[in-house]
């Protein structure tokens, strides 16, 4: 487990591609994250929970079930908790409109920095042409994301033993292939695109579990990560600014922000 750190306090966080019920799921990171951190508003930003992955098999250790408890819990004391569905999780839509204790359920939002920037919030599966179109070839690649997963799992138990920080294989092998990062361009542009069409400055998603914060057409792009590659959230702060925070590595210091000015993004 990583070191104890002080609770550090956000105005906003948002989380996204848990993948809880799944042995990839880095649960006990995503536990120590939500222990270190407050804040006002938390936008849970879809594929919280693995429906897919259970369907096939049942996976439910603690550590999923305190993560759960947790979440609930900030809500109870009064942080404003925001959850938007995603594909791995839909069967949430069924329930958009409607709380689920103190949490909201939402199939998008409009979040307004503390500088005045709107930003769309959306998984960002919608506009994923391979989960709307091909959904077989869908499954198909989630086995194949699985099995990475999995060999990246042994690889850094390995690691560990040998006094090495966490590496993400997954997510090495897809920046380095051209189809992925081809596939990546496309998604983001279509994020940008459906934010220009909102009339907004911006979007915050998930989906692709790769962290990022760009501009695209002078539109600002998020993507908040994913917590079984990366373990990122992105996060506000009272000025406005926008970070992205790699809780793995965070001992080593490694973030990367933008900053909150207009102009800046």
């Amino acid at each position: 487990m990583p070191r104890s750190q002080p609770v550090r306090r956000y105005r906003t966080i948002w989380i996204s591609d848990v993948h809880l019920g799944t042995k990839a799921c880095k649960a006990d990171l995503l536990l120590d994250f939500l222990k270190h951190s407050e804040c006002e508003v938390l936008y849970l930003v879809g594929d919280i929970v693995d429906g897919w992955r259970l369907k096939k098999a049942w996976y439910w250790p603690q550590s999923h079930n305190d993560v759960i408890q947790k979440l609930l819990n900030k809500a109870r004391r009064g942080t404003k908790v925001y959850y938007l569905p995603g594909n791995h999780d839909e069967i949430g839509r069924e329930f958009i409109g409607h709380r689920l204790g103190e949490v909201e359920i939402l199939d998008h939002a409009v979040h307004t920095t503390a500088d005045g920037r709107r930003l769309l919030v959306v998984h960002g599966d919608q506009f994923d042409v391979v989960v709307n179109h091909a959904r077989w070839l869908a499954h198909i690649g989630d086995m194949a994301y699985a099995t990475l997963l999995a060999i990246n799992t042994g690889l850094n138990t390995c690691r560990r033993r040998l006094g090495f920080t966490y590496w993400s294989l997954s997510a090495y092998v897809k920046n380095r292939t051209k189809k992925a990062v081809e596939y990546i361009g496309r998604f983001e542009t279509a994020l940008a695109d459906e934010a220009r069409r909102h009339k907004v400055d911006g979007v915050v998603c998930g989906h692709i579990h790769t962290a990022e914060i760009k501009t695209i057409g002078g539109l600002i792009y998020c993507n908040d990560g994913d917590w079984v590659e990366s373990c990122t959230a992105l996060v506000e702060h009272m000025s406005g600014e926008l970070e992205i925070l790699h809780w793995a590595d965070r001992t080593a210091g490694s973030t990367t922000a933008i900053s909150g000015k207009r102009d800046a993004a």
